[in-house]
């Protein structure tokens, strides 16, 4: 299994979204690449300098890095800076977190293809992870237990991987 970390904006509509796909074997939600240890939600939500962040465990036989960064950039905006959908704040900053230098390859051509496609810099960081903490029970697979809560990821784009994405609806 391998891992990469993905800021999004808010964490939860990421961990909903990326649970959709084959070979995506575990999520986890919580804060990266801030400058204390073991940040609380509200420590995060006052601007301690991290990003919510979402760990995704993957098979590399099933989905490939760059199908999951292509999925990834198909839900954020690139060029918004510190800020997703409604949710704005220095944890609403985008990013790609890698653990492993031998991914940076792959990254930097998905990378440079976005940054072509949008025809400015992109504001997403791309950076070695240098923390990551859990965030608290209650934020794991939230939309999963609470349906109807707020997400900057449109409803349908959680059905991309069973086929029944459709229509407009926001989360």
């Amino acid at each position: 299994m391998k891992e990469i970390y993905l800021a999004g904006g808010c964490f939860w509509g990421m961990q909903q979204f990326f649970d959709q796909f084959d070979g995506v074997v575990k999520t986890e939600v919580g804060y990266a690449n801030g400058p204390t240890a073991d940040p609380s939600y509200q420590d995060v939500c006052a601007s301690s300098g991290h990003a919510e962040t979402l760990r995704i465990g993957y098979d590399p036989e099933k989905i490939a890095l760059t199908q999951l960064l292509d999925f990834y950039f198909m839900v954020i905006d690139p060029l918004s800076y510190n800020r997703q959908g409604g949710d704005t704040g220095i944890q609403y900053r985008t990013g790609i977190y890698y653990t492993d230098e031998a991914d940076l390859p792959e990254i930097r051509t998905v990378y440079a293809r976005e940054e072509k496609k949008a025809g400015a810099p992109l504001a997403v960081e791309l950076k070695p992870l240098e923390n990551f903490y859990s965030a608290e029970a209650y934020h794991q697979k939230y939309l999963e237990k609470n349906p109807g809560g707020y997400c900057h990821i449109p409803r349908r784009m959680m059905h991309l991987q069973d086929g029944t994405a459709g229509g407009t609806e926001e989360a």
